[in-house]
């Protein structure tokens, strides 16, 4: 017998969601004019590209996309992004993951980024679990959930068909 599958949030719930976090993005950065929305690969980047193009229609603040690639296994291991340090240097940068279970994907991501100045730095993230190991938090979220350790969210962000569950 498989696991049961629990949504937790719908399309309509995660477009919702998106939308919200945009507006707090905007409002948090009212006085810039580049912005940088740094995805971790997967579903972390799909819902900067989500935020990018809510932004961008609520502003006129210029949004960049950077590609953050961890190895969420061992992260550790050397993060690599698609833009030079020296195209976010001085810049509000904003950290945009899926999920944030044990904080340790959030936070050496965080760790890559604190080698350059910025004007500002936050962190996004569609659902919080509270099974933190690292003392990290999002400064915008979708939804908190309270689970047990043994349960796992699924995010699932495709064009056009967006859900979270919890199995």
């Amino acid at each position: 017998m498989g696991k049961s599958k629990q949504i937790i949030l719908t399309h309509e719930a995660i477009v919702h969601k998106i939308k919200r976090i945009a507006y707090q993005i905007y409002e948090d950065n009212v006085n810039e004019k580049d912005l940088i929305l740094a995805g971790i690969e997967g579903n972390g980047l799909l819902l900067a590209e989500e935020l990018k193009i809510v932004i961008e229609e609520i502003s006129g603040i210029k949004v960049h996309l950077c590609h953050v690639q961890i190895d969420k296994k061992n992260p550790r291991n050397q993060i690599k992004t698609c833009l030079p340090e020296e195209s976010y240097t001085n810049k509000s940068l904003v950290l945009v993951d899926d999920v944030l279970n044990s904080g340790s994907t959030l936070i050496y991501g965080i760790k890559h980024f604190l080698n350059v100045p910025l004007n500002q730095f936050k962190t996004v993230v569609l659902v919080n679990r509270n099974h933190k190991k690292y003392p990290v938090k999002a400064d915008f979220k979708g939804i908190s959930l309270s689970t047990s350790i043994n349960e796992h969210v699924e995010v699932v962000l495709n064009k056009g068909q967006f859900e979270a569950y919890l199995v």
